[in-house]
């Protein structure tokens, strides 16, 4: 029974990662949030329509969204805190609750199956995933602030971000200590992941590249006159 308890666990992870917080934000402020900015419901763009204390207040739930079922799965079948190296196979399966809610978050059945980027929502999943994808976290989450202390760019930042997670995962499985020898299975991962965040990116980069990409600090947009919204309904 353990395999389909997991399975559901990991279902569950999946919907928890699904509650639109950005929209729901929105909402509670009189506005669809899908209607203004860029039309995304992640916390960018809520901060850039409705300012910067909704930007926070929505990255910190998509990111509790994601860390929450992750950590309650590796609670729940002994993986967090083990002194003992896991096995790949039960690596693989705490992954699959860490990915769950990132894509619950990118396809939202609440919202047709769409939904935001994942940045805030996988940053915590990952590093619920404590050893074995929290250093690759953590360095991402390095890289994504320097880069936009450097350009001011979220998207770039983000994009970078996601490339350094399966660097920093395949260092640690070639030369790193002896309990991330069996973690193969979170630089696949890894690297799927940061394929799906780029190509969900890639407006943002086609907009860079055109010189039109809103910068971090530049005038927030005004949700009762903004009609420039992407929209992802």
């Amino acid at each position: 029974m353990e395999p389909l308890a997991r399975l559901g666990m990991i279902l569950a992870a999946y919907h928890v990662g699904a509650i639109p917080f950005g929209l729901l934000i929105g909402r509670a402020k009189g506005i669809d949030i899908r209607d203004h900015g860029s039309g995304n419901i992640g916390a960018t763009n809520v901060g850039r329509v409705l300012g910067k204390q909704f930007f926070i207040l929505c990255f910190i739930c998509d990111a509790l969204k994601g860390a929450i079922p992750t950590l309650a799965f590796g609670l729940i079948f002994g993986l967090l805190g083990s002194a003992d190296t896991i096995a790949a196979g039960e690596l693989a399966w705490w992954l699959g609750a860490m990915v769950a809610p990132v894509l619950g978050h990118m396809f939202s059945p609440f919202l047709g199956f769409k939904g935001g980027k994942g940045v805030a929502t996988g940053l915590g999943a990952m590093l619920a995933v404590f050893p074995y994808v929290t250093i690759p976290a953590a360095a991402a989450l390095v890289v994504f602030l320097v880069a936009l202390r450097l350009w001011r760019y979220v998207g770039v930042s983000s994009c970078l971000a996601a490339v350094t997670l399966p660097i920093t995962e395949t260092v640690l499985v070639l030369a790193g200590p002896d309990r991330f020898a069996h973690a193969w299975p979170a630089v696949v991962v890894l690297a799927a992941l940061a394929a799906v965040v780029i190509v969900k990116h890639r407006g943002n980069l086609a907009r860079t590249l055109a010189g039109t990409e809103p910068r971090v600090g530049s005038p927030r947009t005004d949700p009762q006159t903004d009609q420039s919204a992407d929209h992802v309904r």
